[in-house]
């Protein structure tokens, strides 16, 4: 997630202080990507060193200077918003190094790796989905990042499922590879 583009889009509203577009971004993405103040400065900083916001009359950064968007900023943030996220490379997804790991480490079953992900992923859905009937209709962003969070890790359970077909359907042609190999050590030894 850019933080330097959430934070140009409540800026975008009008001008604010840090700690305001501290707790705004908060509220804004339902209270799930907590956002320390120092990062809230250090990014509006940079936003300003770059012309996409200007401060206000306060001499040093702080609760009291405000910031507020430029027209460069406003350009920058309309690109961002309408620009696809890129996909070209496959993410380093470290469930996906774990299992493929797995399928070489001696006395490791995977399809026990795979369930025990899977346990993990179907627990967390559960506190997401108790998180949705406890918000209110008003929670908007809450509940988007609980749909959000919800599909993507039901994506991440039908991988595991996948997997976990193709490994069963893989296991016994590689438990006869292994048979044979074993045959074939024992024959030469036997010579």
């Amino acid at each position: 997630m850019s933080v330097r583009h959430a934070l140009l889009a409540l800026l975008s509203e009008g001008p604010k202080y840090g700690l305001q577009l501290r707790q705004e971004f908060e509220a804004r993405t339902g209270e799930v990507w907590p956002l320390n103040v120092g990062q809230v400065y250090s990014t509006v900083q940079r936003l300003e060193r770059d012309g996409l916001v200007v401060s206000g009359d306060g001499a040093e950064p702080g609760p009291q200077k405000s910031y507020q968007i430029t027209e460069a900023g406003g350009a920058e943030l309309r690109a961002w918003l309408t620009t696809p996220p890129t996909a070209d490379v496959p993410p380093r997804d470290e469930l996906v190094i774990k299992v493929l790991v797995a399928l070489r480490v001696p006395g490791v079953r995977p399809a026990s790796i795979l369930q025990a992900h899977r346990r993990h992923l179907i627990e967390t859905m559960h506190r997401y989905a108790r998180l949705k009937e406890d918000a209110g209709p008003d929670d908007v962003g809450l509940l988007l990042v609980a749909d959000a969070e919800l599909f993507r890790l039901e994506a991440i359970v039908r991988w595991l499922d996948a997997a976990d077909a193709r490994l069963r359907h893989l296991a016994p042609a590689e438990a006869t590879e292994a048979a044979d190999a074993t045959a074939e050590d024992t024959e030469g030894a036997a010579r």
